[in-house]
């Protein structure tokens, strides 16, 4: 079977072409600046070549339409037809308690899908949009949507549930949702399976960390909290988002910088975290330079992005009564070997111990970094969402 892997963002498309017979990439690439000026399709073709073609693409279908062209195309493409597409999945940012899983996606579906947007405003129109274009070139193709909040929906209530008047939680929904769920999912399984031991009877924290991050604790294969709440904006401090703050806050600079809803949601979500406190930038790379050129404010952003993770760290553990597994996932988690080493510093007390040496010289790559006498496999394991998507995609359309 052959799945076409869709990501719609508000200005971008990002898609990965999978040969699930064989597990093997056939295409992969991205669109961005859709509906701006000087927007451009990034490919990866067969052969290894990259491709850059530019164009107007005012809105997602012309988007998909550039992109299904491409796969076709007899000088850069890796089918002839369409019809050699079997499937395609999307992913789907909120899926509310509607969705506890991936699904076949129907009228109905779309439907309850639409009845999310005002969970995730930003992001589920754009993967919604992808999906109507899917329909509208492609006729009755298999789609399946992967939600991003399902693999976090066995949470209990004592998890998911905020200090507010429970009449808010049955009029709006108003719960902890966490995302990065199939990312989570993903590494901690193929932690297990790495490891040859059963994934169900295991306690596991994964930690995604990149521009956006949370934490996972999950026990016997399923998500029992989550650093994110509602909204990405909750739990850790981020490249942009502030993370955790004093609900009060909201209310207190709104009223001294007589702002509204608008801007206070753009304040928290895209000029706080990393970029906020240092005032240099939301990329770690950046943030580092600054630290060595003396930037205390840097330097305290920095602190406090770690400080952050491994007090989640803690209370995950406690919340597993005890932990087996730690795995770095994301760009910055699998590649920033010194923020891994500064989170697992002073956990010695949990059985932590890295291989500090191992751990220096590993980057993106699949690797046990604690030592042989650690309590907890301390691991980093690549996060592949779109290989889950197309998973799931195959397996249900199969169904």
């Amino acid at each position: 079977m052959k799945v076409l892997v869709l990501n719609c963002g508000s200005s971008s498309i990002k898609y990965k072409f999978f040969d699930m017979k064989s597990n093997e990439v056939l295409a992969q690439g991205g669109i961005e600046k859709i509906g701006l000026k000087g927007s451009f399709l990034k490919a990866t073709l067969p052969n290894g070549d990259k491709l850059i073609l530019e164009g107007e693409i005012l809105e997602h279908q012309a988007g998909i339409e550039y992109i299904l062209g491409v796969l076709t195309s007899e000088k850069h493409g890796c089918i002839k037809s369409l019809d050699e597409i079997d499937a395609v999945g999307h992913r789907v940012v909120h899926g509310g308690e509607e969705f506890n899983s991936s699904v076949y996606i129907t009228d109905e579906v779309i439907k309850k899908m639409e009845e999310c947007i005002e969970l995730a405003p930003l992001h589920n129109p754009p993967n919604l949009a992808g999906v109507y274009a899917v329909k509208e070139l492609m006729g009755d193709v298999p789609q399946v949507g992967v939600f991003d909040t399902a693999f976090h929906q066995t949470m209990p209530p004592k998890a998911y549930m905020y200090g507010l008047p429970y009449s808010l939680y049955e009029k709006y929904s108003i719960r902890r949702y966490g995302f990065h769920g199939t990312s989570h999912r993903y590494v901690s399984k193929r932690a297990s399976e790495a490891l040859g031991i059963p994934y169900e009877k295991q306690r596991i924290i994964t930690a995604h960390i990149g521009n956006g991050g949370s934490l996972a604790a999950i026990e016997g294969g399923k998500s029992v909290d989550t650093s994110m709440g509602m909204t990405p904006v909750e739990g850790l401090l981020m490249g942009t988002r502030s993370g955790d703050v004093d609900a009060g806050i909201i209310s207190y600079v709104m009223e001294k910088e007589n702002i509204g809803t608008q801007a206070i949601s753009t304040l928290v979500n895209k000029h706080s975290g990393l970029l906020g406190i240092s005032g240099v930038s939301s990329d770690m790379r950046e943030i580092r330079a600054a630290i060595a050129d003396g930037n205390e404010k840097a330097k305290l952003a920095y602190d406090i992005f770690v400080y952050r993770i491994k007090k989640y760290i803690g209370a995950y553990t406690a919340a597993l009564k005890g932990l087996d597994i730690l795995v770095f996932t994301g760009g910055i988690g699998e590649n920033a070997f010194y923020l891994r080493e500064e989170v697992c510093t002073d956990l010695e007390f949990l059985g932590i111990k890295i291989d500090k040496e191992k751990n220096s010289t590993i980057f993106g790559e699949e690797a046990i970094i604690s030592t042989p006498e650690s309590k907890i496999t301390v691991m980093i394991v690549p996060t592949d969402e779109e290989f889950m998507i197309a998973s799931d995609t195959m397996e249900i359309v199969k169904k």
